[in-house]
């Protein structure tokens, strides 16, 4: 029998090994808890609600000397070498070793920081109301949830547990595939995601933001089905990096609307795990007031697993009193739901107890001391480590994942087990997706000089040419073959999702996401200000002598090579004789046909007036032509037919389903590009071969939803469709490869002609 199928108290552990110092030194890692304890005399309740958001913040001196004292420290941080310095904590972590092993050891789904983090928190409270586990049912609701990690853990410790209950779960993240959404706020590991997309909830607008209120009330529709609400987390955050500084006051309305929610939604009696940071400013000794006079129990967590020199911690609550007993200060609360509430306090400083901020300064201070220390430490390592240290501190990191086991009695859980029980069918973002943010520049201080320069100075200084550099590079396609799906295209489940309309194109699932924001800010400053202007017209562009433009000559024997390679494969209903029907390129026309091809027009002179933009595919009149334009080509497409169809890009979710339904229907796709050397206009073609007809039901769906789209447009509606094929189907490995190796392909194109213009103008003004 394999080893790992033992729970881990039933294999060997020997913590004897360690000597005393190292074994305390870990016991005290694994305890860094503050608990509130109430006063007897029911001092802390919650004031009139006459007195919720009356007046301004007004911040405690005793925690803006300890945040203060923090930032002194942090800021001996800024021109540490980043990479260098991760690498260096990461060595200094004590829990540094403890992930890889629970992963390995008891086959843990999504084992991440946050797995483990959360493995502490359920064996360290009692997160799990008794009352549910009677009755054999368990509810629980995951905001800001992604990756998922959360919900494995929880998944994992009830099946290894075999606690016996019917548990449902919710989530709630940004939602990764929402074109409008920033990367810097999102987390875009969809491994889960892609494969229970059920479960989670994106909100009536589809962006999954968890601060507007008709996400909250959306929510409570979503999960009316559950009886009682029993757990709640919320693990939210977003990219600080900017102002490390004050992540507490930035991230503090996130943390608002995370607890108006849990107290929104939560059932008497459950429990809410809140991360937050550290606990200085004003607002967040409001808020844990507010935490202490509606739970009976109030825990401030530091896990050992959660990296030592970082301000994160989690509020535990237990047993919610419930909304009645806080309703009319919750009532308020929601009146004050969103961004805005931190323009005004809470609650006024003066009807907070002193028992409470007494006892929360020491909860702050409990933490900071640990905080400074391990920073400290680090920086004092970092300069110079010695053997002996070195020694020591594997030797602690070693004691550590002895104690985790031992103390938590991890058990070994079956695949069969997982949330996901199967291969990952949804390819979700890999490798590629995430972006190295931190790559181009080493300091915290580097990062900070890069974000001060204008665009000019991006420009002339070459901190672009990176993401240009393979511009010269022919890529007709030849290595970017999408083979036609051999399954039947079925509709029937599909759906049409509409939402507000996109402002701009932020993010993608579909491209690399530091290409496409590098070519927003490309297109941002140079689109109004310089490209539109008749001093850069095309007459004074010259021309990059390194770049190889596609001929129309080229394009089509381009085609005609893989069409003469499609013809090898017996295939009813091909002749020798080809035709190809070219969507809104005649020049492509004009030239002679291939001698095994008949060239025919379809006329669309809009399709190309349309230019790269910040909305990019997303334009719905775009959108809405493009659609139009392959219904028409598929009235006129007979079998065997190939199809020459120019697109902007595919970074959304609309374009990307199109390209989907090409998929279905056609033997071979591939793509060429550049086609242009025009800044902003249509750079890529794509190249469909062996078209082998569309069911009737999708045709059907296609021109149900062309309707839908042109009565958007006609009655202007706030509305657009933002997605019509099922996600996990634009997950698909070898779809999402061929969009990602598209899109790559248009935005540094697009990237390179804008710096390219911008160049010369620098030129021509010296």
């Amino acid at each position: 029998m394999n080893k790992y199928t033992k729970s881990y108290v039933e294999q060997t552990t020997n913590l004897e090994k360690f000597s005393p110092v190292i074994l305390a030194e870990i016991e005290e890692l694994f305890e860094k808890r503050f608990s509130y304890t109430k006063p007897p005399n029911s001092e802390w309740k919650l004031p009139d609600s006459s007195d919720v958001f009356t007046c301004n913040h007004k911040e405690f001196n005793t925690l803006l000397a300890l945040k203060d004292s923090m930032n002194e420290v942090k800021n001996q941080l800024s021109d540490k070498k980043l990479d260098a310095w991760h690498q260096h904590t990461s060595f200094t972590n004590r829990a540094g070793i403890i992930i890889p092993h629970v992963k390995k050891s008891v086959n843990a789904e999504l084992c991440t920081q946050a797995w483990c983090k959360f493995h502490e928190i359920l064996c360290s409270f009692p997160l799990l109301p008794k009352e549910a586990l009677q009755n054999g049912e368990l509810n629980s609701v995951h905001l800001c949830e992604a990756p998922g990690a959360f919900i494995a853990s929880l998944n994992h410790y009830i099946k290894s547990h075999h606690i016996p209950c019917d548990w449902n779960w919710v989530a709630n993240t940004l939602n990764p595939y929402h074109e409008a959404n920033d990367t810097l706020v999102m987390i875009m590991d969809d491994r889960l995601i892609a494969n229970t997309l059920p479960w989670w909830y994106f909100g009536p607008d589809n962006t999954g933001d968890v601060m507007t209120l008709k996400h909250l009330t959306g929510l409570q529709h979503f999960i009316s089905n559950m009886t009682t609400v029993h757990l709640v987390t919320a693990d939210g955050s977003f990219d600080c990096q900017g102002n490390p500084g004050e992540q507490e006051a930035l991230v503090s309305p996130l943390h608002y609307c995370e607890a108006v929610t849990a107290l929104m939604i939560l059932g008497n009696g459950g429990s809410f795990v809140l991360k937050m940071f550290t606990l200085f400013e004003h607002c967040s000794a409001n808020l844990l007031f507010l935490l202490n006079c509606s739970f009976e129990e109030v825990h401030v967590f530091k896990p050992a697993t959660s990296k030592a020199g970082n301000s994160e911690v989690y509020v535990v609550c237990l047993h919610y009193m419930g909304r009645e007993a806080i309703h009319p200060v919750l009532s308020k609360m929601m009146q004050n739901f969103g961004t805005e509430m931190v323009n005004k306090a809470l609650f006024p400083q003066h009807v907070i107890p002193e028992s409470f901020l007494k006892m929360h300064e020491e909860c702050c201070a409990f933490f900071h001391k640990y905080q400074i220390e391990t920073i400290s430490e680090n920086i004092r390592l970092f300069e110079c480590i010695g053997e002996a240290e070195q020694v020591k501190l594997n030797n602690l990191r070693d004691c550590a994942v002895e104690f985790f086991m031992q103390k938590f009695h991890l058990k070994y859980i079956t695949r069969n087990n997982w949330l996901v029980k199967k291969s990952y069918v949804g390819c979700s973002m890999n490798a590629k997706w995430f972006g190295q943010r931190n790559e181009y520049f080493s300091t915290y201080n580097e990062r900070k000089m890069l974000e001060s320069l204008t665009w000019e100075d991006k420009v002339a200084k070459g901190y672009l040419n990176h993401w240009t550099e393979e511009h010269a590079l022919s890529n007709i396609g030849k290595s970017c073959i999408l083979e036609g799906s051999s399954r039947n295209l079925e509709c029937n489940l599909w759906y049409i999702l509409e939402g507000k309309r996109l402002p701009r194109v932020k993010c993608s699932p579909f491209c690399d996401g530091d290409v496409l924001k590098n070519l927003n800010e490309a297109v941002k400053e140079s689109l109004v200000g310089r490209l539109k202007t008749s001093s850069l017209s095309r007459r004074t562009q010259q021309p990059c002598h390194s770049c190889n433009v596609l001929t129309e000559a080229l394009i089509l024997s381009e085609l005609s090579s893989l069409t003469k390679y499609h013809q090898k494969v017996p295939n009813e209903g091909c002749s020798d004789q080809i035709k190809c029907l070219v969507v809104g390129f005649p020049s492509l026309c004009d030239i002679k046909s291939q001698s095994n091809m008949e060239v025919r027009l379809l006329e669309s002179a809009t399709l190309l007036t349309f230019c790269c933009s910040l909305l990019h595919d997303g334009e719905p009149k775009y959108q809405q032509h493009l659609l139009d334009c392959l219904l028409c080509a598929i009235n006129q497409l007979q079998l065997g037919d190939a199809l020459i169809l120019p697109v902007l890009s595919c970074f959304t979710r609309f374009t990307a389903g199109l390209i989907f339904v090409l998929h279905g229907c056609f033997s071979y796709i591939t793509f060429a590009c550049p086609i242009s050397s025009e800044p902003l206009g249509t750079s890529a073609v794509l190249l469909c071969i062996g078209y082998r007809g569309l069911p009737n039901p999708v045709v059907e769906y296609l021109q149900h939803l062309n309707k839908l789209m042109s009565s958007l447009l006609s009655s202007d509606s706030p509305q657009q469709v933002l997605q019509f094929v099922p996600m996990e189907m634009l997950l698909k490995g070898v779809l999402l490869e061929f969009l990602w190796d598209l899109n790559t392909a248009i935005a540094k194109r697009q990237l390179h002609l804008i710096v390219q213009v911008e160049q010369q103008q620098m030129s021509s003004n010296l």
